[in-house]
């Protein structure tokens, strides 16, 4: 016990720094980059143009605007024939993806109808260099045979959406 007396006078003559440290201390800063929102923006409407129905078939409208029938469908070669186009914009560096529409839609004339499916696009992915990127976009058509003459319009808007990677 009395060897405990004499250690503890010893502890304290020591300064607590010679003991160990307790804590550390570290700062950081914070920030973030806000880019530019991406964005498309449709500048010309898919427009199969003229046809003749005869005894049906496939129309496929490509993304460069030329036409293919597929059957006995009957291309008329002056009119004027349009793949949807989109305006895409976003932030220099940074690549994106688009995804079209994947089901069949229905365009109508009164009680009529022709089905549009199997969209594509000029390409599914880009990257942003500065400026505003256009995409174009076609479509496939279905022709019953003798189809009712008349214009042919989709009932609800066919979509297209841009994402960044």
């Amino acid at each position: 016990m009395r060897k405990i007396y004499y250690i503890l006078p010893l502890l304290f003559m020591f300064p607590a720094w010679l003991m160990g440290q307790n804590s550390a201390t570290a700062s950081f800063t914070a920030s973030v980059t806000v880019i530019e929102p991406i964005e498309v923006k449709t500048t010309s409407h898919m427009n199969f143009a003229n046809i003749d129905a005869r005894e049906g078939g496939t129309v496929i409208l490509h993304p460069d605007n030329t036409r293919e029938a597929i059957g006995s469908v009957n291309l008329e070669s002056n009119s004027e024939v349009s793949a949807a186009v989109f305006e895409v914009n976003g932030q220099n560096g940074y690549s994106y993806d688009i995804a079209l529409p994947e089901s069949s839609y229905i365009l109508t004339n009164g009680s009529e109808n022709i089905t549009i499916k199997d969209f594509q696009s000029d390409f599914s992915s880009g990257n942003f260099s500065g400026s505003s990127q256009n995409v174009r976009v076609g479509a496939s058509i279905y022709i019953n045979p003798d189809q009712e003459p008349g214009v042919y319009t989709s009932q609800t808007l066919l979509q297209v959406t841009v994402n960044y990677n």
